[in-house]
This record gives C-alpha cells, structure tokens and sequence, in this order.
C-alpha cells in the first residue's frame, strides 16, 4: 500500500512509521524534510508540500497526524491561530488534492481530539455524545468538518479523536514524570475531573486497524475503556513508580499559569470508545495501570 503520512516526526507518527515501512510505501509530508531523514532515516521519501502533486491518485491511503500540540503553551491569540492553522490548512490541502484526482486514495484518517466534546463533567462520553461548545470544540469540529469533505463512493473518512497518549518518547506523561520520580507529584485541582487515555500501541494499533477494516468510517473515540479521575490517574502512576502521593496542584495556580488552557485540564471528559470496540478493536491496555507499567518499563530499556 501506498501512504501519504504528516505528522511523521511527531510523538504518535514516529512510533506508527516503525509498524507501517516494513509493510508499505510510505511518503511523509513535512516542512523540514531534513527532520525527516534525521528521525526516520535517509530510504524514506519526503515531501515538503503538495505542491509538486496535482492529486493524490498515487496513493492509496493519507492518514494526517499533523497538528500544534494544544496543551503546551498559554492559549494566547496567537498560539489559538497556530492551534487552529496547524490543524485546518494542511488538511483543507490534502483534501483539494484528494478531489481534484479521478481515482483517489481509499481511505483518509485524519486526526481529532477528544476535546471535540469540551467538558462533559461525569457523564459517559460516546461519539453520537453532544459538545459542550468551546475552543477544543471549535477547533476538533472544523478539523473533522473539513477532513469530511473528502468522502465519497470512493473515500471513506475516519475521524480519530485521540485522548492524552501514554508514552514515554513524549506527550504529557513525559511531562509529568519528573515531578513524580522527585515524589511531588499530585492531582490538579479537586481530582475529580475525568481523565481520558490511551496507551501509544493502541493508538498504533488502531490506526493499523481502521486501515485494513474497510466497513470503518466516521469519528472514534481514540480512548482506552476505562478512563479515571485525575486523582486516580495521580494515585495509580505515584504507585507504580513506589513515590509518595500527597502534594495537589490547585487550580488558581493552573489558570495563573495557563489562563483558559487550564480549563483542559481542569473539566476534562469520561470518553468510552463504543464504536471501535463495536468494529471489533481488542486493547491491549485497557487498564490504566498496565498502561503505566508497559510505558516505564519500555522506557527504562530506551
């Protein structure tokens, strides 16, 4: 299979090129090529952009992973736009190209969050679930709204709405573990806002998944089927590293930091991933414990 992939370099496309070049054809798409050799290797094609192509009839599959980490930074003016631009140009681009061909890739899997939903306090979260509307909404809407526009007799589109990765090459784990491994780690806020996961090989995985099972098509819920409050996420990795549990990050001191980005990790959403596990997706993680252990151990072998 022929796959047009961005977001090749980044934390989840680094770890899904180790799965897909034994098996297929694979151009990534980035502006920095040269970063692309560096991460994964001199044999794999890179385009810098799409303007050397007048379709997307040479490929077989686009899966696009490109995206301004949302969570990193104060949510300015200014990074709102990068948030929104990084996500929405590239994909309205890959989507002009797939239509302009006669004969267009089977499949495009495009990213989403699961902050497409916005805070849902303690209620059960499932794709056909309604949005609280703020700007993770916003911009997870219009992002799928436009990978959308790709579908077809020809192409059918998923739209993968991902929940915070555990890894230990990066994310928000990579984050968190200093402050644990000192035993000053805590819960944010009251602890009881929900906290949806997925371990990075099911991430992996279920994309490998939706590639090969033609009947997938629409939003998934990216999220292993048991989500935790904070507390609990807090509690659980404090335990697996043997560390102490008893500082707490107050909220005041969150919004002080990060103004409404805060409000990310301070709501949250309890996200079940009803219809992969209906198309017959197995976790490999669905727990939240394995998932940490796996992680560490992976990544004390690194």
């Amino acid at each position: 299979m022929k796959i047009l992939l961005t977001g090749g370099t980044g934390f989840i496309g680094h770890r899904l090129m180790s799965h897909l070049r034994p098996h297929h054809e694979v151009t990534v798409l980035s502006r920095t090529p040269n970063k692309v050799h560096q991460r994964l290797g001199h044999d794999i094609e890179a385009l810098a952009s799409l303007d050397s192509l007048d379709n997307l009839d040479n490929f077989d599959a686009v899966i696009n992973l490109a995206g301004e980490p949302i969570a990193e930074k104060r949510w300015t003016q200014v990074q709102k736009e990068r948030i929104c631009h990084s996500r929405w140009n590239i994909t309205e681009q890959l989507v002009a190209k797939l239509n302009a061909g006669q004969t267009p890739p089977k499949v495009l899997i495009s990213g989403s969050a699961v902050g497409f939903y916005g805070r849902q306090g303690e209620a059960l979260v499932d794709e056909d679930s309604n949005p609280h509307l703020e700007f993770s909404h916003e911009v997870c809407a219009k992002w799928e709204q436009l990978a959308n526009q790709a579908a077809s007799e020809q192409t059918r589109v998923c739209c993968i709405r991902l929940a915070v990765v555990m890894g230990s090459e990066g994310g928000a784990l990579k984050k968190m573990l200093p402050s644990y491994r000192l035993g000053l780690g805590g819960p944010i806020g009251s602890g009881k806002q929900y906290m949806s996961w997925i371990h990075i090989d099911d991430v992996v995985s279920l994309l490998l998944f939706i590639l090969d099972h033609d009947e997938c098509h629409g939003p998934f819920n990216a999220s292993a089927p048991e989500p935790v409050t904070n507390e609990q996420f807090s509690r659980t990795l404090a335990r697996v590293l043997n560390k102490p549990h008893f500082a707490r990050i107050p909220a005041w001191s969150m919004r002080l930091l990060f103004g409404e980005m805060a409000d990310l990790l301070l709501t949250g959403q309890r996200v079940m991933p009803v219809r992969l596990q209906k198309a017959g997706f197995y976790f490999r993680y669905p727990t939240l414990e394995k998932a940490l252990k796996e992680t560490l151990n992976h990544g004390a072998k690194r």
